[in-house]
């Protein structure tokens, strides 16, 4: 047993040192068509930059119509910048006719837009769930289903979806992102198999914490958490428990050791440019090295991994007035 885990090691390592010294080549860029949401900042915003000075046409969708200026000088003449909130209908209708204007084929849809949400699932609000998987999930259904028609018109057109390590391992107080990305993902296994008679290359992105904007949110959102909350639940946590989690939040060893968000656009640019794009992507050690060897071992010992490395030692208020057994 031991000898047939240590040959399928050596066989994975050698398939991967192969990929790397003899890449594939990148496909002919002229007259492709490239859409991305969320293009304001972090891995939308650098991948249309990059995208663009390679010779892509780029449709950039910003969220905020006031990043648009600043994404002016920053593409060129090619590109095409709209506002696209992919929770409002009437937002992607308008980018389907924008597109459809310029052109009926769609070389490849990068699913970016995303938001985060922290907190116990005794804490957040069912609203806040549902706004996170609209925006995280439905809103990319939504923009897969309506440019499928422009994607297949011919074979190797190709949809990225950027998940995350939370797409397939859930550390704690982080289920309604993780919920919205192991939805991501599954619908994009399924997408994936479905669309094989038409060529259609889809590719996942799992990176793990990166040093994006997004991250400095997640502080932001912890510390505010608590005042926000009912005060039933406020009391059965109690002050010092909260006060205990939003401290070791703060230190997050993993938080503190963000990786370059560059390694995610290099995985992105890959998954649009390679004749050969691969089905997942883990950029970074955090995903490759620990949490995806995580979420393969048994669950007790995952669990024991954040147990130890995420303990808060103050018990909640509450546990003091649990009934006994």
């Amino acid at each position: 047993m031991v000898f047939i885990v240590a040959f399928v090691l050596f066989l994975y390592i050698a398939y991967r040192l192969y990929q790397h010294f003899f890449p594939a080549p990148i496909i002919d860029v002229r007259g492709k068509y490239v859409l991305i949401s969320g293009c304001d900042s972090g891995f939308g915003n650098t991948l249309a930059i990059e995208l663009d000075r390679k010779g892509f046409n780029v449709f950039a969708g910003i969220y905020n119509p006031a990043s648009k200026d600043t994404l002016i000088n920053q593409l060129s003449s090619r590109a095409t910048i709209f506002q696209l909130d992919i929770t409002r209908r009437e937002h992607i209708d308008a980018a389907y006719d924008l597109v459809r204007k310029k052109t009926n084929t769609l070389h490849a849809l990068v699913n970016n837009a995303g938001i985060i949400s922290t907190g116990y699932i005794d804490w957040i609000k069912t609203e806040t769930i549902r706004q996170v998987m609209d925006i995280n999930f439905f809103g990319h259904v939504d923009m897969t289903k309506t440019f499928l028609p422009l994607l297949i018109t011919k074979p190797d057109s190709r949809v990225v979806n950027i998940c995350s390590i939370a797409g397939f391992i859930s550390p704690p107080s982080a289920s309604a992102y993780c919920a919205s990305k192991y939805a991501l993902e599954s619908f994009s296994d399924c997408l994936r198999r479905e669309m094989v008679a038409w060529g259609l290359r889809v590719s996942i992105i799992e990176p793990g914490i990166m040093r994006t904007p997004i991250i400095g949110k997640y502080a932001t959102s912890a510390s505010e958490l608590q005042a926000q909350l009912p005060v039933d639940v406020q009391e059965r946590w109690g002050d010092e428990f909260f006060k205990t989690y939003f401290e070791s939040t703060k230190k997050n060893i993993l938080l503190k050791y963000a990786e370059d968000p560059i390694k995610v656009v290099r995985a992105l640019q890959h998954a649009v440019e390679s004749t050969a794009p691969r089905t997942r992507y883990r950029p970074g050690w955090q995903s490759e090295f620990l949490f995806f060897p995580l979420s393969v071992v048994p669950a007790w010992l995952s669990d024991l991994f954040y147990e130890k490395t995420r303990i808060i030692r103050v018990p909640p208020a509450g546990v003091k007035k649990q009934l006994k057994p």
